[in-house]
């Protein structure tokens, strides 16, 4: 019932999963199995809901838009079942029925128990084989079907990727997988080892700070309880800490800039690594409520929230260090964020990417010569990445951009792994190289006018 009821918020409210579903676990007492069951039936379903409904228009004879929708979250869910868990076939179909026939009777029960039963008697594989555009054709279509994503995404991917299909599979496959948990130690009250060891978890790759947790509920621990450690993907922790390591031409005065602060996992690490060095952090946010947010994780280090729009923030300019996470298409963290691909258009980008450059170009307003931005986006789309630096470094005559690679040169980035790191001067971190959110990382300084 969990899981339907935070599908059923997701079509009704355009609520996000990953905000419903652990209120709903902790208020009905949902621990254990039943929680993981509950989480991999909200979460799996969401994520997989373009390539179900093509599925299930086909098994009804009907357009998804013709189906009720209390009926088609408990359809969604059923054929999720009978596609991709080991869940038998008789239990996926029944529990299905008997949940619709308890609430809304007999008829609907049948139109529940002939679509499910006509969706067991094909594999996904299938499935896939039948519905989704040939390979040969059109290979693009056929693996955004298959491995459930927009098309248009699928070919941002192919684009950021370099137009490999092998890399283009991988990418879409990643995404298409149930993320682990990150940690994040904060630094100065536990280290990565520490938390570790009282987690369960294993030392990330790359990010000092970074724990893998195989499984459980985070907030069930005494160290994200007692503020010693939270959730944040090992990308953005590469992100927080590149600001803090980044070279400076000068003495670092330690005065910081964050610009989007909201909701505050970034402002929390880069504050902590402030408290270290002795300098302060702004943190700029437009929301109150996410604000608040940032307040809470940030009380005890040396920041300052500040409710205000970035671009006319009436800011002095001459910060040292600038994070600019600028807003953006979340389409690096969809794996995350399950239900997001199906609410993003491409022509939210535009308007995101106008955003992006004002920002940025305020940025640079604000560093003081010799200084740096970091500019990061939870997106690989080129129009929100390199296209935006581009168009900022053609519009401001004394800004350059830096290698930002030397800036994540840690774990087996300062190893193994550096290769992956590509040609430079950004940095695109991908789910399916480094296991991290698809973060885009750059650099930016200016000289004296």
């Amino acid at each position: 019932m969990a899981a339907r009821d935070t599908l059923r918020a997701v079509r009704e409210r355009d609520a996000y999963a990953n905000l419903v579903l652990p209120k709903l676990l902790r208020e009905r007492h949902i621990t254990g199995r039943d929680a993981a069951l509950a989480t991999e039936l909200t979460y799996g379903t969401a994520r997989a809901q373009g390539t179900l409904d093509t599925i299930i228009a086909a098994a009804a004879g009907r357009d998804i838009a013709d189906i009720d929708g209390a009926l088609l979250d408990v359809v969604r869910m059923g054929a999720y079942q009978l596609l991709r868990t080991r869940i038998g076939a008789h239990a996926a179909v029944s529990t299905s029925v008997d949940l619709v026939r308890s609430e809304q009777g007999m008829g609907p029960s049948g139109f529940v128990n002939a679509v499910l039963r006509k969706v067991s008697q094909r594999s996904e594989d299938i499935w896939v084989d039948e519905l989704a555009p040939d390979i040969a054709d059109d290979l693009i279509g056929h693996l955004a079907f298959q491995y459930a994503h927009p098309r248009w995404i699928a070919e941002v991917f192919f684009d950021a990727l370099g137009g490999s299909a092998g890399q283009l599979q991988a990418a879409l496959a990643a995404d298409d997988a149930r993320p682990p948990v990150h940690l994040v130690a904060r630094p100065g009250l536990i280290t990565a080892e520490e938390l570790a060891l009282t987690s369960g978890g294993e030392v990330g790759d790359y990010s000092p700070y970074c724990v893998y947790l195989p499984g459980g509920d985070p907030g069930d621990l005494d160290a994200v309880r007692d503020g010693f450690a939270g959730v944040q993907d090992e990308g953005s922790q590469l992100v927080g800490r590149a600001v803090t390591v980044a070279p400076v031409d000068g003495p670092d005065g330690g005065r910081w800039l964050d610009m989007c602060a909201g909701p505050g996992g970034k402002a929390a690490l880069i504050g902590a690594l402030a408290d270290i060095d002795g300098a302060h952090l702004d943190a700029i946010e437009v929301s109150e409520h996410r604000a608040e947010l940032i307040r809470k994780v940030v009380c005890d280090l040396p920041v300052d929230v500040r409710v205000a729009d970035a671009r006319d923030a009436g800011l002095e300019p001459g910060y040292d260090r600038i994070l600019l996470d600028a807003p953006c298409s979340g389409l690096g963290s969809l794996r995350r964020r399950p239900e997001a691909r199906w609410r993003r258009r491409p022509e939210d980008v535009a308007e995101l990417v106008v955003l992006q450059r004002e920002l940025l170009t305020e940025a640079v307003r604000l560093v003081r010569p010799g200084g740096v931005v970091v500019y990061s986006t939870c997106s690989p789309h080129p129009a929100e990445t390199v296209e935006v630096i581009s168009a900022v470094l053609d519009s401001v005559p004394d800004a350059s951009q830096l290698d930002a690679r030397p800036m994540v040169a840690v774990g087996r980035f300062a190893g193994a792994d550096a290769t992956t790191l590509g040609d430079g001067p950004h940095v695109q971190l991908w789910p399916h190289l480094h296991g991290t959110d698809a973060m885009f990382l750059s650099a930016v300084t200016r000289t004296e006018p």
